[in-house]
Formats: C-alpha cells, structure tokens, sequence
C-alpha cells in the first residue's frame, strides 16, 4: 500500500490534520462505526466531555486493531460532537493520540443536535492497510 499526505498550507499542521490523503494499491479497507463511550456491556456513558472523549478514541482504537489494522492507517476521521465549545478545551487529547499515532488523516468535526442516547462525542474512522 502507498499513502500519500497532501497540505498546500501550513496552518492545519497545528490542527492535526492534512487536507487530502491518497491510497493507492490497499491491501484492505477498513470502514470503522462510529465509536462512543459505551462500555462493553453496551451502556452509554452520562460522564463529561473530557471522560467520553477518552473513551471513545480507546473504543475506536480497539476496534481498529481488533480487526488487525494500526491506527497509523486512519486516512479519514470524522469527529462529531453535541457542543464544540465543551470539546474544544479537550481535544488536544485527540490531537495527542493522532501524533502518537503517527496519523495523517482528513478530519472533520462537526456540531450534531443528538447523539445516540447520552453521548457527547464519536468518533468515526477509515482505516487501509
């Protein structure tokens, strides 16, 4: 598999993210659900931003490499949100977990009016390898 990042600006490297990835010859694709903080007996969590935030990105990183990806293959992560103004002062979490990661992905974040019961955030990934 070959990866290519695309960025004509500097500016999202502190967001990050990069503006376009190109994939070519995959060895597979993996499309992930979104990932919440749901414990594995399927309850939704009613903690803060901050703790579901944590939860979800382990949930989504166990599901990635449950079906034997690594998260450094993320080219697409969709994050959305009940409130940015709660997520912001926490999402240098998730931009820590990327730089660990070594992910260079698309992202976008959006603000939804209702996530599924009391969730806050979820996260949503692409995966090749």
């Amino acid at each position: 598999m070959e990866k290519r990042s695309f960025s004509p600006w500097t500016w999202q490297d502190k967001r990050s993210y990069v503006q376009a990835v190109e994939v070519k010859n995959p060895e597979g694709i993996l499309y992930c659900s979104g990932q919440a903080a749901i414990d594995p007996d399927g309850i939704s969590s009613n903690a803060d931003m901050k703790s579901q935030l944590q939860k979800a990105i382990a949930n989504l990183e166990e599901a990635i490499t449950f079906a034997g990806y690594a998260c450094e293959g993320i080219v697409r992560l969709n994050v959305y949100t009940t409130s940015m103004e709660e997520l912001w002062p926490h999402f240098h979490i998730l931009q820590e977990w990327i730089a660990n990661h070594h992910i260079k992905t698309a992202l976008t974040a959006m603000e939804v009016n209702t996530l599924f019961e009391t969730l806050k955030v979820e996260l949503e990934a692409t995966v090749v390898k």
